[in-house]
């Protein structure tokens, strides 16, 4: 089994791989991209990548719901959430933050501490990097431009890094969601307690046209743990709905609302049905008696019913 996952070494993205059972025994494939990385999965170069999706702070990784939504078609089969919390390491000669005046890091965690960096090193520019793990790892190098970076504690810990600062996030208790991508095959069974992602093309724009996305899951009454608009690149207006659903494509109530979204959309892709990573059972959304398997199977019982009444 070959895994592939947004590197290099250490990054939050290895944490969550090394999660997955037979994972840290396997072989890991760094990729410096998430596209990279499920271009690694479709060329058929891994088995199965390793990608953020989602983080609490700073909401959907448009780079992994981008590439997932187009191109060959993949399929997820599980979600890791890993708890985010971050250094500020230094190059060799910088000693104190006052000596800091450029820090390279990922986007989404310089957004996770732009405050702490506000209020102790003002005068910093950020600088770009495709991960938390590239830019402290560029640190090492003899011609690197910047002074500092912010990375995961696994970094530091692996590598002759000098931390300035520990704990800098700007919200504790920060988590991002990772997904383990596939080429497309066997569905995991329904554990009770899952989610299903699909990408929902928006056909034409008018009046009501989310409004009748949503109602397909509002009248099964599935819930929505997350939904959202990100541009096709055909134009202004054009978009797709990127949507995580409480609930297994095996089940009644979520097979009926991906049915209907069909009608409404017919270029619908289907990325997946697998267990959920809840943090705890409480968090798991009731099913109306109305919206069990049982009460669709009755349903559709009466109806044939009816049906063989005709003369």
């Amino acid at each position: 089994m070959i895994y592939t996952y947004l590197g290099p070494s250490g990054t939050f993205t290895e944490s969550a791989l090394l999660q997955v059972p037979g994972a840290a025994d396997a072989r890991r494939l760094p990729a410096a991209s998430v596209n990279a990385a499920l271009e690694n999965v479709r060329s058929g170069a891994a088995d199965a990548a390793m990608v953020p999706i989602e983080n609490s702070v700073e909401g959907g990784v448009s780079a992994t719901l981008d590439a997932i939504a187009t191109g060959g078609s993949l399929q997820i089969v599980g979600e890791y959430l890993v708890p985010i919390t971050f250094v500020l390491v230094a190059r060799p000669g910088v000693e104190t933050l006052a000596s800091v005046r450029t820090v390279a890091t990922h986007g989404h965690a310089w957004a996770q501490c732009r405050g702490w960096a506000e209020a102790n090193i003002p005068a910093a520019e950020f600088v770009p990097a495709s991960s938390t793990a590239a830019g402290a790892l560029a640190l090492l190098e003899p011609d690197n431009a910047y002074d500092a970076a912010i990375c995961s504690p696994l970094v530091a810990e692996r590598h002759p890094l000098t931390v300035l600062r520990a704990g800098i996030e700007d919200n504790a208790g920060a988590v991002t969601r990772f997904v383990l991508v596939r080429r497309p095959g066997q569905l995991p069974p329904s554990s009770g307690s899952d989610k299903t992602t699909v990408v929902i093309p928006l056909p034409e724009d008018h009046p009501g046209a989310l409004m009748g996305i949503l109602e397909q899951f509002a009248a099964r009454g599935v819930n929505l743990s997350r939904i959202e608009s990100r541009p096709t690149g055909q134009g202004l207006g054009s978009y797709f709905f990127s949507v995580d659903a409480d609930g297994h494509i095996d089940e009644a109530r979520m097979a009926d609302a991906l049915a209907g979204l069909h009608r409404i959309s017919p270029d619908i892709r289907f990325l997946g049905s697998y267990p959920s990573a809840r943090i705890s059972d409480a968090s798991r959304p009731s099913v109306a008696r109305h919206n069990t398997d049982e009460a669709f199977a009755a349903a559709a019982a009466w109806i044939q019913r009816l049906r063989s009444h005709r003369a």
